[in-house]
């Protein structure tokens, strides 16, 4: 299917591995010059090699997404963008009890104020241009709160909320704004709550990734690929008329009419 973006330009954060690449892949695929970032410049440059092979632009920016500075260096890069997918890491998992002050405001500066900050300076761009596309990475604890995730399930809710009324009211415009909601895909995140549940359990890593596989209704993880794929079509011009929607990407595994 042509997405009719070609052509077109996308700022896609935290992007060098994991959903943040599978998405920026599959908008090289459909002809989207990209604008990336990452932590970590090695990763970012092999992430980098691969998608220039597709045959589009890439502008790589080492950076940390969730400082101010780093919003900066990516917002100038991507001035006048098209598209645009915020994603960040979530914050460690643990109990209420060991969460101070610090901790909650750190996640909400992670996970809801920088999507939020990188939204509202590429709006009126496309606004103007009667056209725009953004897609948030949250996860699938906003409709289905995930217990040693508290920080993220706070957080991600903020953004959630964010969405829900300011997507409606760029929606005339052309411009449409929509989350998506992960569950438990083949990347480094779940790899790393595995190893925390493992050790906190005391139990061997493959018990945990046994567990967890066993409670998706698709028996298996997700794959970066499959998830780029979801995006990249919310991006398109054929999904003009989805605004404001929270779509599941979990194998089925929260259980929920709605």
């Amino acid at each position: 299917m042509d997405l009719g973006i070609k052509g077109k330009t996308a700022i896609v954060c935290a992007s060098s591995k994991g959903l943040g690449f599978g998405c920026a892949k599959a908008l090289a695929q459909a002809g989207v010059n990209l604008i990336i970032c990452s932590r970590g410049e090695g990763d970012l440059l092999k992430a980098t090699q691969s998608l220039l092979s597709l045959g589009v632009d890439v502008t790589p920016i080492v950076c940390d997404i969730t400082s101010e500075e780093g919003q900066q260096k990516v917002l100038e890069a991507g001035a006048g963008a098209d598209i645009l997918v915020t994603n960040s890491g979530g914050p460690p998992p643990g109990h209420w009890s060991e969460w101070k002050k610090e901790d909650i405001l750190s996640a909400i500066d992670s996970n809801m104020l920088t999507p939020i900050n990188l939204i509202q300076n590429l709006l009126p761009g496309m606004i103007k241009k009667e056209w725009g596309r953004v897609v948030n990475i949250t996860s699938q604890s906003v409709k289905a709160p995930i217990q040693a995730l508290g920080l993220s399930n706070t957080a991600r809710s903020g953004l959630t909320g964010y969405v829900a009324g300011v997507s409606r009211q760029v929606a005339p415009s052309g411009v449409t704004i929509n989350n998506l909601l992960p569950g438990s895909h083949d990347t480094d995140r779940i790899r790393s709550l595995n190893k925390s549940e493992s050790l906190s359990r005391n139990i061997a890593y493959e018990e945990v990734e046994k567990e967890g596989k066993s409670l998706i209704p698709a028996g298996r993880y997700g794959t970066v690929d499959e998830f780029g794929a979801i995006c990249a079509f919310l991006c398109s011009n054929h999904a003009g008329f989805i605004v404001g929607q929270n779509i599941l990407v979990d194998g089925g595994n929260v259980n929920s009419t709605f």
